[in-house]
């Protein structure tokens, strides 16, 4: 069984490691770095923001994954509150014992918790296997998205 806590400044190598190993295309994220400025002000500015999580997933007591949560007020739906979940990852060695469910579980009765309405996420066109992951979690492939890099 997974636990859930607000990362730390000493989780950011394991965090940037963990995702950098996961993604698709090339980002320059680098664990070796990730003690550095950039990544230790993102990581204040996420615990500064009410609205935004970084969190560690510890099994044992060991960290196994991360996932972000953003929180977003709406003005349509009748002021419907959205979670954003990002960055869902689980360690290599972790995958297939059911802690992705476990983990997407959590961040849903977290969204419940805090009144919103719809859970939403995006994942890489790559990642066929992630999206068989969210459809079986009843996730469901309703908008295309789009990003522009600056």
């Amino acid at each position: 069984m997974l636990s859930f806590r607000d990362a730390k400044e000493a989780d950011l190598p394991f965090i940037v490691g963990l995702v950098a190993a996961a993604l698709v295309v090339e980002t320059g994220d680098d664990p070796e770095r990730a003690l550095e400025g950039p990544y230790r002000d993102a990581l204040a500015a996420i615990a500064a923001d009410p609205n935004n999580r970084l969190v560690v997933a510890e099994c044992d007591g060991e960290p196994v994954g991360t996932i972000q949560l953003t929180f977003i007020p709406g003005i349509m739906r009748r002021g419907m509150w959205r979670l954003l979940v990002e960055q869902v990852h689980i360690a290599s060695a972790e995958r297939g014992k059911g802690l992705g469910a476990e983990m997407m579980a959590w961040a849903i009765a977290e969204a419940r918790a805090r009144g919103c309405g719809m859970v939403q996420l995006t994942s890489n066109k790559q990642r066929r296997d992630a999206h068989r992951f969210y459809e079986r979690l009843g996730f469901e492939r309703s908008h295309e998205g789009f990003k522009l890099y600056l």
